[in-house]
């Protein structure tokens, strides 16, 4: 192991965060190993996305118990699963990739360690000893080298209003033998009070990397979740509950908007004494509801899903994928055991694959989508085969005339069992207020149909190639305007016959009858 100890003496390389509490023999301060789930006589290893994280005690005694929590960083694997922007996905350092403080500073990649390490103290969990999970300790936490953006200041201001009697930020000098180089932008952090264990652990996993302000990960929208799940108690009346939210969620502002807005909630349920959804449902009573509907998209996806799953269809291509939605939406469901991704813009597929998270997919879940790139407009052999596709919200983003050539590549080569179609309705434009008269939805849209012209293209296109097309609306269905998106669900039922020097028949079953004019052949079969 890559860090130094003796009996009685610290840790001296590469760790991360000691926490230590007291106690006598009648309540000894070894329960801490009962509170952590990691026994104090044994040096334990787990495994993580970035390396290896070891929990070790170097002291164990009825008076004084102390946890160490080192990690072992792979910068091999911090450049490749991270963001791939120097430091950690740091903007200022995008040249140092595998030389840089990672290995030895206190950042987010600690915080995942800890939820990894001690989840179930993190939760306040514990069987052999509840009582004492539910209850305050004494405890001492250190950490030797935390990043600061902000200093000493700014660490005594998070830590300060969160119940520790004592907050010890010391700035790290640069380099000891040459003070006159001033403070590095690390301090050393030692924080001593009477804490619930799960409540100490909960806020380093949000202040730790707060204080860094340098995530190694891509913020997906579930981490407001978890910043108000670690955050229950304490964050919603923190006096830097902006500036924490801000740096927790990367400065993504949607991502931060939605998390202050919960946050007001809680700290209003607080005030109140009332639940946080009692307070919700005081809110909806006093607002109309129809102010905030379900998302269109939203009822788009679970409408084509619920098509998916009623055709029996386990392998789905999403042809025009965008941004991965849809993809995501059916990875969810297990029955869908190949998901392909198809568009032409290879911008939307790098956001499909960070909201995917591609390359923290487990083996398992990772073979099940695939995205790739690909355009509508040409025949594609990668196509074949699958049980159904989807097209959403995406023939009115081609030019007319180019229309016929999808047709083909999807209904006349691709030919999957099912093919399911959705896009605007026209007439129900009318019901947007904020929809100036005679525009279409977006700017990009070449055309909007009206629910007699989609039908009217779709029974041509079924007709054509072979397919049955039903139909179905997608979001309220105006009595006077119809639903806002319009569906059809195409089945393949019919044999398609190619002409040339011979004809070839595919049959409803998926077999075919190919009959050729020379003389050396016959009809075959397959």
């Amino acid at each position: 192991m890559p860090g130094r100890w003796c009996e009685g003496a610290p840790i001296l390389e590469r760790v991360f965060l000691t926490i230590s509490t007291y106690g006598h023999p009648e309540r000894p301060a070894t329960d801490l190993g009962f509170l952590l789930h990691k026994h104090p006589e044994r040096a334990q290893a787990f495994s993580t996305s970035h390396g290896t994280a070891h929990v070790l005690y170097p002291e164990a005694s009825a008076e004084r118990c102390t946890a160490a929590l080192l990690l072992e960083v792979d910068p091999v694997a911090l450049v490749r699963r991270g963001k791939g922007k120097g430091r950690g996905g740091a903007p200022d350092s995008a040249l140092a990739q595998y030389v840089n403080d990672r290995p030895y500073a206190a950042s987010s990649l600690l915080a995942v360690a800890l939820a990894k390490v001690f989840k179930t103290a993190l939760h306040g969990e514990c069987r052999a000893m509840p009582e004492r999970a539910a209850a305050p300790l004494p405890l001492r936490v250190e950490v030797p080298v935390l990043p600061a953006r902000g200093g000493a200041e700014l660490v005594r201001a998070l830590f300060g209003p969160l119940g520790w009697d004592t907050v010890d930020a010391e700035p790290v000098a640069l380099d000891a033998e040459f003070p006159e180089w001033g403070d590095s932008r690390y301090v050393r952090l030692v924080l001593e009070g009477e804490l619930r264990l799960a409540d100490a652990l909960n806020q380093l996993y949000v202040l730790l990397p707060v204080l860094d302000d340098a995530k190694h990960y891509w913020v997906a929208p579930d981490e407001v979740d978890k910043l108000l799940r670690a955050g229950d108690g304490w964050l919603a009346g923190h006096p830097e509950r902006k500036l924490i939210t801000a740096r927790y969620l990367s400065r993504r502002w949607g991502l931060a908007r939605e998390a202050t807005e919960r946050l007001e909630l809680v700290r209003l349920a607080e005030a109140e004494g009332l639940d946080v959804e009692d307070v919700d449902n005081a809110v909806d009573e006093t607002t109309d509801t129809e102010e905030r509907p379900v998302p269109l998209a939203e009822r788009r996806r679970e409408a084509i899903v619920a098509v998916l799953r009623g055709a029996g269809a386990t392998r789905v291509l999403d042809l025009g994928c965008g941004q991965g939605q849809l993809v995501q939406a059916l990875l969810k469901d297990p029955r869908f055991t190949e998901i392909v991704g198809v568009d032409v813009s290879a911008r939307a597929l790098g956001v499909a694959a960070r909201r995917l998270r591609l390359d923290r997919l487990g083996e398992r879940q990772a073979a099940r989508v695939k995205l790739t790139q690909g355009s509508l407009a040409y025949t594609d052999k990668r196509l074949a085969g699958y049980d159904a596709a989807v097209l959403s919200e995406v023939i009115e983003h081609l030019d007319l005339p180019r229309l016929p050539a999808l047709e083909y590549a999807v209904f006349g080569s691709a030919r999957p069992r099912t093919v399911v179609v959705t896009t605007p309705n026209v007439e129900h434009n009318v019901r947007w207020e904020s929809l100036p008269a005679g525009h279409v939805r977006h700017g990009d849209h070449r055309f909007e149909w009206t629910r007699a012209e989609f039908r009217a293209w779709a029974a041509g296109v079924a007709g054509r190639y072979g397919y049955g097309v039903e139909f179905a609306p997608v979001g309220p269905d105006d009595p006077e305007v119809g639903p806002p998106t319009q569906m059809a669900v195409f089945s393949r039922t019919e044999a398609r016959t190619e002409s040339g020097d011979g004809s070839r028949t595919e049959n409803g079953d998926g077999s075919r009858t190919e009959t050729r004019t020379d003389e050396t052949s016959k009809g075959v079969t397959a």
